[in-house]
């Protein structure tokens, strides 16, 4: 239960970064920018295991997982214009 809960909170503090470096206005909650930082995250590990940055169970850190965020807030944007 502290694991899901500790993901939870980094995902939001990760979303709030993310958020503050994309220029514009996201409309997101506060579920939403937790989602956000929690997908970027994964987002990040499965892309640095695809070009073997990181080892087979190893998670991204950090900045990683905040420019996975930015990019995925870059997307949604594209998105959510159409």
């Amino acid at each position: 239960m502290g694991t899901l809960i500790w993901t939870i909170v980094i995902g939001f503090v990760v979303g709030l970064v993310a958020r503050a470096l994309k220029p514009g206005d996201d409309k997101l909650g506060i579920v939403m920018t937790s989602v956000l930082g929690i997908a970027g995250a994964y987002f990040a590990s499965f892309l640095g295991r695809t070009m073997n940055w990181y080892a087979e169970g190893e998670t991204a850190g950090f900045i990683a997982a905040v420019i996975g965020a930015v990019v995925l807030l870059f997307v949604y944007g594209m998105i959510r214009k159409k």
